[in-house]
């Protein structure tokens, strides 16, 4: 989090510009090196949409990404989804998600898409192996990688760019001077930008995270947020301060507001120390995945949603549905050439 305030300051450490250039020519040289072919790029027999960003931390991926799992099942498509599952380890990959994998093995974020939709889940920092895992074992219509941007290797036929509206790009440096992946340019040659929060420009679309009902980590129990106080409010996500906005938006002060490191591990003592009174402890959904195993009766986490104006909605689904029909098009061809 400190990082993250000082590359949103205007000037970076002056000092760390050479290692930007540096980084900024490696990231350069791979891309070009799939581009052209010289390193293999792998194609599968449905579309790939990549949900990604150009800068580090948390701008809105995951919500992203389980409003399109859900506005696609709508439709009736079968919907997969692959991540690199940060923060995770397993003694081996691809990793199918199923009820017996906890976040420790696959990361906080695919065990909550898993959870919240149902949908076949596979992770692998190859992510190409995650997507050849879903294939062979489900029928899909459709993969969604949550990030995965840079990872070229896989071939996607839609990228989606989810902007940080509040923060945007900080001081447009590249790693390690300052937050970017890739230069800003990059937007040029991506197929949608999707802007969370603060206000889109021209040629973006505008998402908005909406607050659900606060749920009980112990017993699923459901309650509305302003009877949850005294509270003690946490986040380990990449911005913590939206998410503490959200709550004092619905009409609650908390007492104490705690900000933990992005895909932070918890344990029950150090979170029992937040509430030595017992006070409500209320937490975002992704803590919440990686805590209800020791979860205790007055701990709570508020669900959130995204939220796109009908034009940005339509948009996006004409793109995708578009791929999904030209990709069962070539699908039937190829059989029919056989």
């Amino acid at each position: 989090m400190k990082t993250q305030r000082i590359w949103s300051n205007t000037s970076p450490f002056y000092f760390l510009i050479p290692f930007s250039w540096l980084y900024g020519l490696i990231t350069t040289l791979i891309r070009f090196s799939y581009h052209y072919g010289w390193k293999k790029t792998h194609h599968f027999p449905f579309p790939i949409v990549v949900v990604g960003n150009l800068t580090v931390g948390g701008n809105g991926k995951t919500p992203l990404v389980l409003w399109l799992v859900k506005i696609l099942q709508q439709r009736g498509w079968r919907v997969g989804v692959v991540s690199r599952g940060y923060g995770g380890y397993s003694s081996y990959y691809p990793l199918l998600l199923n009820a017996c994998i906890n976040s420790d093995q696959c990361g906080d974020e695919p065990l909550l898409i898993w959870r919240r939709t149902g949908v076949p889940v596979a992770v692998s920092p190859r992510r190409t192996e995650a997507v050849a895992a879903l294939f062979k074992k489900h029928t899909l219509d459709i993969v969604i990688s949550d990030d995965g941007l840079q990872h070229y290797a896989l071939a996607r036929d839609i990228e989606l760019v989810v902007i940080d509206g509040d923060h945007r790009f900080g001081n447009g440096w590249r790693l390690p001077a300052g937050p970017m992946r890739e230069c800003a340019n990059r937007l040029k040659t991506v197929h949608g930008i999707i802007v969370n929060g603060g206000n889109a420009k021209p040629g973006e679309l505008q998402m908005r995270l909406q607050a659900g009902i606060p749920i009980n980590l112990y017993s699923g129990e459901r309650l509305a947020l302003t009877n949850l106080t005294p509270v003690v409010v946490m986040a380990g996500i990449g911005h913590p301060s939206r998410f503490f906005a959200t709550v004092r938006a619905g009409g609650v002060t908390p007492i104490r507001e705690v900000s933990f490191s992005d895909h932070q591990n918890y344990k029950q003592k150090m979170l029992d120390e937040l509430t030595p009174r017992q006070e409500f402890l209320l937490m975002t959904e992704k803590d919440a995945v990686k805590c209800g195993s020791f979860a205790r009766a007055h701990w709570w986490y508020l669900p959130v949603d995204a939220f796109l104006p009908t034009c940005a909605e339509k948009k996006l689904l004409i793109l995708i549905e578009k791929a999904i029909i030209c990709a069962k098009s070539e699908n039937v061809s190829m059989m029919k050439d056989v």
